[in-house]
């Protein structure tokens, strides 16, 4: 039984043993880890810590349902750098969980069920830089020195809405932190000192949210630990209706705050009234106002005796009036107006900044109202010039606003007389003026977005910079001689502007065009040009263009947008794929010469089977094969005696037919017995084919006499009639030719090709025409006799 019992206990082991590697083997696996040693892990619903490659830098495991984390989870990882746990469902955190992390320099422990926060885990982080431990569930923050081991952070992300109690925490040693943001909207308790580091902190973001309505004395005590002249504070989440909730002000004033950025907060009349009563005086520059609402009609008159002789600086971005058409002109702020340098106001829903207000702005020397409603009727009144109002402006940004004519716009900035930077980009001009009148300093102009299908002349030649960029342009013919940058991206060029129109040019952006190549001259043409930007076009990569990108491109400019965005759109064969990536065969690159080639070589071959055909006599044989078959299926015996109408067919050279009409027929055909013979010239068939009229004819003859001389054997159709009836003679098994020799001729002589010849004068006896008159009787009566149809 004990041995039972210790085999069930081994079995158990090794199942459970099993079932550990099997899961640590499926974590590994639904993990994607890169060639830069970073893996992600996240959204795998993994339960613990998954098994990585050892030497990896960089382990995302957020949105996760990890638990907890034990000692030896991580120790495998000494090189780890980034770590991050966002989003899972933490609730323990073993003591030495980080104690191998030597390495580490951001950490994520953010939105997770940890209810404490243990020095323990950050003794050994001392290359830490990075920490968020924002949305856990604690209640307390110190009095443990917490971060005081974290000597190299410099960055904090801080609280929680269960976060009541905030105590002195180790803050106060680190001297290189530069960023914190601390949520405390349900803080309770605070320790002063607790947000207090060693040094001033760059920037501080802090959410209170109601806390300055319900205990602004606590706000005070925070305020006062993070103002600083040398510390960006930014305030979130607030509301700020009242004069009580603007008192803790007063500190920030006190601690001579320059920079002050209020987020998704609200607002009242009142209590911005109150803020600039607390704040008279101060060192305050900068005044930044984003996603705030704004209840009231503008009513400060009690703020315009206050004195913010400092403030240089207002960012006002998506401000939402309530109540915006009963709201009062923004003259009732030329107290502080008159002070701003920089002023931006954008999606604020401003259509009109009347001229009473412009003559406030002389001192202005930025000013952006973009995302607003400003029109071509409203903008002359916005822009006016009169008081010398705007005479400092260098940089105006209207863009996206509905505007329409650009005429207009430049007749508004001529007066502008220090104006480098305009902004005119996402309105919708259309259309361009033949002339226009800039300010000279003009240098920057963003005509980007505006619907321009033409250039004109409108357009300065005193920029330096030009944005042109998501329009209609399909030409660029104007001369800019000092232009440095062109951006004509998302236009329809089909090829790049002439360089010599650009003698300073060292910047081109083009992509997202219609251009089909660039070459060598066309970038040459650029003298000054260092940088192309010109990828996700529709480049055909012929040949040329292909060698020339490869090989020479960089040698004449650096291309900003990276190689991989140049890919080819045509051939279709081509198309998706990188031109580095290319590879073009010899035919397809030398199309003309290699067809050119091909073509020669083609009608190279067939001049030499053609001659090789008419040495050899191939169309001969090829004839007398047709003629074979034809004789073939007709029938080779049985003839009936009227289907033979003539006694003999006369094959014979045109050359010898004086003989044989004069002399030949005359003494068969006029004598007795008379022989009917078969005279090409009288008896073929007109209109039928010469080939059918020679085959008919032999085989409606009795017999073909053939008259033989120098001049038979070199005529091709006599050699047809001979090879048919040698072909009859083999297939009959008769006696049907009958040869005359008109004039003595070596067998020697008679050429290869009439080789039936040969055959038919070494097997059978032949007859020769007698230059002696004596002997022509016996020759007539010779042939007379060879021509004798037989007996049946």
């Amino acid at each position: 039984m004990a041995v039972r019992m210790r085999l069930v206990g081994t079995m158990t082991a090794i199942i459970l043993i099993m079932f550990i590697l099997a899961q640590g083997l499926e974590c590994s696996q639904t993990c994607k880890c890169d060639q830069m040693y970073f893996c992600n892990c996240s959204s795998n619903n993994l339960h613990q810590v998954p098994t990585v490659p050892s030497d990896v830098l960089g382990l995302d495991l957020s949105f996760n349902q990890i638990e907890s984390i034990n000692m030896t989870d991580l120790s495998s990882y000494n090189e780890l750098i980034i770590l991050n746990l966002h989003k899972n469902k933490l609730r323990h955190i073993h003591r030495d969980a980080f104690k191998s992390q030597h390495n580490l320099e951001v950490l994520d422990l953010s939105l997770n069920n940890l209810n404490n926060l243990s020095p323990s885990w950050f003794h050994k982080l001392k290359s830490l830089q990075q920490l968020n431990l924002v949305g856990n569930p604690y209640s307390t923050v110190g009095p443990a020195p917490i971060f005081s081991s974290l000597v190299n952070l410099r960055t904090l992300h801080l609280g929680s809405p269960s976060l009541r109690e905030l105590h002195k925490n180790g803050l106060d040693v680190l001297t290189h932190l530069d960023e914190m943001t601390f949520f405390g909207s349900n803080l309770r308790s605070y320790e002063n000192g607790s947000l207090k580091a060693a040094r001033p902190i760059g920037s501080v973001s802090l959410s209170l949210q109601n806390l300055f309505e319900s205990d602004p004395e606590l706000v005070s005590k925070v305020l006062q630990d993070v103002s600083h002249p040398e510390t960006l504070l930014i305030i979130k989440d607030v509301t700020m209706k009242t004069n009580t909730s603007t008192e803790p002000f007063k500190v920030v004033k006190e601690g001579g705050t320059k920079s002050l950025t209020f987020q998704n907060s609200s607002t009242t009349d009142q209590a911005l009234t109150s803020f600039l009563e607390f704040m008279d005086g101060s060192p305050l520059s900068f005044i930044g106002l984003e996603d705030i609402q704004f209840v009231g009609i503008g009513e400060w008159q009690k703020a315009k005796y206050t004195h913010h002789d400092s403030l240089r600086t207002a960012y006002l971005r998506n401000i939402e009036i309530e109540g915006f058409f009963g709201f009062s002109s923004m003259i009732e702020l030329g107290f502080l107006l008159k002070h701003f340098h920089n002023v931006s106001v954008i999606n604020a829903t401003v259509f009109v900044i009347p001229k009473e207000t412009t003559f406030l702005l002389k001192n202005l020397e930025y000013m952006d109202l973009s995302q607003n409603l400003l029109t071509d009727l409203t903008i002359q009144p916005t822009l006016y010039t009169g008081s010398g109002a705007y005479q400092n402006l260098n940089m105006l940004n209207v863009s996206q606003n509905v505007l329409k004519s650009l005429g207009l716009m430049s007749r508004l900035v001529t007066n502008l007389k220090k104006l480098k930077y305009l902004d005119l980009s996402h309105n919708s001009f259309v259309s361009m003026p033949e002339k226009c009148s800039w300010p000279v300093t003009l240098r920057f102009l963003n005509l980007s977005s505006t619907k321009l299908s033409t250039l004109t002349p409108c357009l300065p030649s005193s920029l330096t910079v030009l944005d042109l960029s998501e329009n209609d342009l399909k030409a660029f013919k104007q001369r800019f001689p000092h232009l440095t940058t062109l951006i004509l991206t998302g236009n329809r060029l089909m090829k790049l502007p002439d360089g010599k129109l650009f003698p300073s040019l060292s910047t081109l952006l083009i992509q997202r065009n219609a251009l089909r190549m660039f070459n060598q001259s066309s970038l040459r043409s650029f003298k000054t040009l260092l940088y192309l930007e010109a990828g996700a076009n529709n480049f055909v990569c012929s040949c040329k263009f292909v060698s020339f990108f490869k090989k020479d491109v960089e040698d004449l400019i650096t291309l900003q947008d990276g190689r991989q965005n140049y890919v080819c759109n045509t051939p279709f064969t081509l198309r998706g794929n990188a031109i580095d990536s290319v590879r073009l065969s010899v035919f397809e690159c030398y199309m003309i010469p290699a067809v050119s080639v091909l073509c020669s070589g083609i009608i190279t071959a067939l001049g030499l089977v053609v001659l090789t055909c008419h040495k050899l006599h191939v169309i001969w044989y090829l004839q007398m094969t047709k003629a074979w078959i034809q004789a073939k299926r007709k029938p080779a015996v049985g003839r009936l005696p009227e289907e033979l109408r003539y006694d003999a067919f006369v094959s014979y050279s045109q050359h010898d037919a004086e003989w044989v009409e004069e002399i030949l027929v005359a003494e068969l055909e006029d004598t007795q017995p008379s022989f009917s013979l078969c005279l090409h010239k009288r008896d073929f068939r007109p209109g039928r084919w010469i080939v059918d009229n020679i085959i008919d004819s032999i085989e409606k003859s009795y017999r073909t006499l053939f008259v033989l001389s120098e001049h038979f054997v070199s005529s091709e159709w006599c050699r047809y009639e001979l090879d048919f009836s040698h072909f009859r003679i083999m297939d009959e098994h008769n006696d049907s030719a009958v040869l005359v020799l008109l004039e003595p001729i070596k067998k020697e002589t008679i050429p290869k090709r009439f080789c039936k010849l040969r055959k038919i004068m070494n097997s059978r006896t032949y007859l020769e025409w007698p230059e002696d008159e004596d002997k022509r009787d016996e020759f007539w009566s010779n042939l007379r006799a060879a021509l004798q149809r037989d007996e049946c």
